[in-house]
């Protein structure tokens, strides 16, 4: 019961982001609990974590120069989570039974022993599938469902602007599980791996260039999707590679003063004068339980699969987010709590 617990719980915390997150990450048994950890709020479950899984967001939100600052000044950081139910106000969860899903910002606190889960955002672990499997599926799993799924139909063509990273290798074997054609870029390196989940079509963007190997190709999309967002290159020269009514979606951006300029430029100017010629925009994961439910189902099914670069224990989560901030991480990167 959760009355029974201490105070304090294990966890990866932080007291600074002065040099970047990865470098104040500390493993320490002496952290606090929750808020409402002994009491639970109506829709809440109080968590056991066994894994977590790495996001940039979590990092990325708390290096902000004024938010992090003042609002994340220190904290246990990460999102996505498997684990065991301690206890639960949802009817349908129970004391022992496994569980995956995701927090949100700005509780973060995966990479604690304890959490405090959402209704949306705690789902059964179906039998079959390992914890640190679904622990990969909190936001990169959803973001992917949630990128393909409202905007094709079987036979859709799609393409994903980096392929081999967490999001992407999941966005790859749902486009396909849906019934797509899919074209992905990822580095040379990473084909093979692209290709085992299901790709058609690969574009090296280190030896191609993408917007004239697109252009060459003659094909027509009826999504892009791009996890990069470097610049917006891809999309200004869509039109040659896109469907009138297809969407260009990402879930990325910077904050450089072009990306602004040219996102601003797509919303803000007339089609006429040069504004953008395809519909355009972001989407970021909103927790969905029954979303949630059918990615695990295909994972136990064995449809769908986790790709996991790499597994570090708690005291090592520094290095897992070091990692992480390269940007070529090869799928998942995860870390065992408990």
């Amino acid at each position: 019961m959760a009355s029974a617990l201490g105070d304090t719980m294990r966890a990866a915390a932080y007291e600074s982001t002065a040099g970047g997150l990865h470098k104040n990450l500390k493993a320490t048994s002496s952290w606090p609990l929750p808020k409402n950890a002994k009491n639970l709020s109506k829709d809440q479950t109080l968590v056991r974590v066994s894994y977590a899984s790495l996001n940039p967001v979590d990092y990325k939100v708390p290096e902000l120069p004024l938010l992090g600052r003042f609002v994340f000044s220190k904290g246990v950081p990460g999102l996505d989570f498997a684990g065991t139910v301690i206890e639960s106000t949802l009817p349908h969860l129970k004391p022992g039974e496994r569980v995956f899903g995701e927090t949100a910002p700005p509780s973060f606190g995966a990479l604690g022993e304890y959490l405090i889960a959402s209704k949306e955002a705690c789902v059964p672990i179906p039998d079959g599938v390992e914890p640190k499997h679904a622990a990969t599926l909190g936001v990169a799993g959803l973001t992917a469902y949630q990128t393909i799924a409202p905007f094709i139909k079987s036979g859709s063509k799609v393409l994903i602007n980096g392929g081999s990273g967490g999001v992407g290798t999941y966005q790859i074997q749902i486009a396909k599980i849906l019934g797509c054609y899919v074209t992905t870029t990822c580095s040379g390196a990473n084909a093979e791996l692209v290709k085992s989940l299901g790709a058609d079509e690969v574009i090296d963007y280190r030896s191609q260039d993408v917007v004239q190997t697109l252009t060459r190709s003659g094909n027509q999309y009826d999504l892009i999707i791009d996890n990069v967002f470097a610049d917006a290159d891809l999309y200004w020269a869509s039109p040659k590679y896109l469907k009138p009514e297809g969407s260009y979606v990402t879930i990325a951006g910077n904050a450089k003063f072009s990306v602004i300029k040219n996102i601003l430029s797509i919303f803000l100017w007339p089609k006429a004068l040069g504004g953008g010629q395809r519909k355009f925009q972001f989407v970021t994961c909103v927790a969905n339980a029954v979303q949630y439910a059918e990615l695990a189902k295909w994972m136990a099914e064995g449809k769908l699969k986790a790709i996991i670069e790499q597994e570090f224990s708690l005291d090592d989560a520094g290095k897992g987010y070091e990692r992480l901030k390269t940007g070529r991480t090869r799928g998942k990167l995860v870390v065992k709590v408990t």
